[in-house]
């Protein structure tokens, strides 16, 4: 829930408790759920106030959301075309990388002999 462990929570309960006491949770719960109810229903007359004008001005939202979610996976899929090859083992990468790792240590080899 949130990212909070039992033990995190159980603190977070005890620090409540030894700030407002037994006999204040209980309206602070109803105070809390009445703001998340009202800010759920505020939320909820938000997005029918942008469904009612948009349905007013001939939009038609739902052909935006498909749209929307074909575009998604059109990108999804092209970026999985892009990320096959280096995903793939058999383009001899991991030659390249120690050719190259050899290539350095021959390079910086009697550089560190130096020091």
């Amino acid at each position: 829930m949130f990212g909070i462990s039992g033990g995190e929570f159980i603190t977070i309960i005890v620090i409540i408790l030894m700030l407002f006491g037994s006999d204040k949770i209980p309206d602070i719960a109803r105070t809390a759920g009445k703001i998340m109810r009202q800010l759920k229903h505020a939320t909820n007359d938000i997005k029918s106030e942008i469904q009612k004008s948009a349905e007013a001005n001939g939009i038609d939202t739902q052909s935006l959301i498909g749209g929307l979610s074909d575009e998604i996976q059109k990108v999804k899929q092209d970026f999985t075309q892009i990320s096959q090859p280096l995903q793939n083992p058999s383009l001899g990468l991991d030659d390249e990388i120690e050719k190259t790792k050899e290539d350095i240590e021959q390079i910086t080899g009697p550089i560190k002999r130096q020091f």
